[in-house]
């Protein structure tokens, strides 16, 4: 069971534990992180699970979606490390990864 930390919006971390194959937004969502609303549940048609992920973590992240690309361009909070956390499922080789949750666009 893949562990995963989440940063919140006022910097706080909790570590939390998820079955593989959950994706990180759904991980977040089931922990009580209200601030990721995940508006679509996960369908990749809008951006509000938006995170920061771990630099550390970006070889072991699925290739990133022209359609989720696109999402993250209508974000005023896009960097290189900007992600939907909808479209990362947890797994054994994400063990440990690091999250935080992206400002409200």
């Amino acid at each position: 069971m893949p562990k995963l930390i989440v940063v919140n919006r006022d910097g706080e971390e909790r570590t939390v534990e998820a079955d593989n194959g959950v994706s990180v937004m759904e991980a977040i969502r089931d922990n009580g992180f209200d601030e990721l609303l995940a508006l679509c549940g996960g369908c990749c048609s809008c951006a509000t699970c938006h995170v920061f992920v771990d630099p550390a973590f970006a070889d072991a992240l699925p290739p990133m979606s022209e359609d989720e690309n696109d999402l993250l361009d209508s974000s005023d909070h896009r960097n290189d490390t900007s992600r939907l956390s909808c479209q990362v499922a947890l797994n054994d080789a994400l063990d440990g990864l690091r999250v935080t949750i992206a400002p409200e666009d």
